[in-house]
């Protein structure tokens, strides 16, 4: 599926950028007076406006190939939210969107640093190294960071993963925020990202996140996640303002429906 581009100079947007979300509630009323409500997920909807300023000729031609390749409203596409967490169930490592090797081990309701009790204590019990990973539909040769807060009470080393890539990193008795950058194959669509850690390890871990961009912003928590397949452009025509050589803006509007 045709994926909205990143940006030559490795921006997928620029600030601000606005996102609104849109849900639907079903109510249904009874004749004793009960009121049953129930979310309808399959109405959900975002919306997203991209505002570009500044772009060059290569980065305003990438757009305008995208906006060209897609027809404008007519064909679907795959859209990584830049202002989201892609991890789905970030706080919930047990989910099942979470993969854990079959030696490792979790258990939950552990402090965490930003003072609540959503960290995780990961365990390793076999002679092999062991991961917990989760796979996106997301595109291969994006730049992404992955990042997480990690501590141990032994000294130790854990790895974080990011497509084919390895970070190793050195955890010790404090929490530390961990992070790492890389893209994947180009030719891909989709990536797995998480943790990984040798024989007989541990570590407590807190804030798994993933973000289309080389280094990372504050935690978000998520449920959801960030990828987006079906999105489409919300409009026909891509208007842009050349400001000066090499200087153009532009705005780019995407919708999602989970009903599409």
């Amino acid at each position: 599926m045709p994926v909205y581009p990143q940006l030559p100079s490795g921006a997928l947007v620029q600030f601000p950028v606005q996102v609104r979300r849109q849900a639907r509630t079903l109510v249904n009323a009874a004749a004793d007076g009960t009121v049953i409500k129930l979310a309808d997920a399959g109405a959900a909807s975002v919306e997203w406006q991209l505002q570009y300023a500044g772009l060059s000729d290569a980065e305003l031609a990438a757009l305008l190939a995208f906006f060209t390749a897609a027809e404008g409203t007519l064909n679907n596409f795959t859209f990584v939210d830049p202002t989201a967490n892609l991890l789905a169930w970030s706080d919930d490592l047990s989910n099942a969107v979470w993969n854990a090797a079959p030696f490792l081990s979790l258990a939950g309701g552990v402090p965490d640093p930003a003072g609540g009790t959503d960290a995780w204590q990961v365990i390793n019990s076999g002679a092999a190294a062991q991961d917990l990973t989760q796979t996106l539909t997301a595109p291969g040769g994006y730049i992404y960071c992955g990042s997480v807060y990690a501590k141990a009470a032994s000294p130790g080393i854990f790895t974080l993963l990011l497509g084919n890539n390895r970070y190793d990193r050195a955890v010790g008795p404090d929490w530390q925020r961990f992070a790492c950058a890389g893209t994947g194959d180009p030719t891909a669509s989709s990536m797995t990202f998480g943790i990984e850690l040798g024989s007989a390890a541990g570590v407590e871990v807190y804030g798994l996140q993933v973000e289309p961009q080389d280094s990372p912003s504050v935690y978000k928590a998520s449920t959801i996640g960030g990828c987006y397949e079906n999105a489409r452009l919300r409009d026909d025509t891509l208007t842009f303002i050349s400001t000066d050589m090499n200087r153009h803006s532009a705005t780019v509007n995407i919708f999602y429906a989970s009903n599409l």
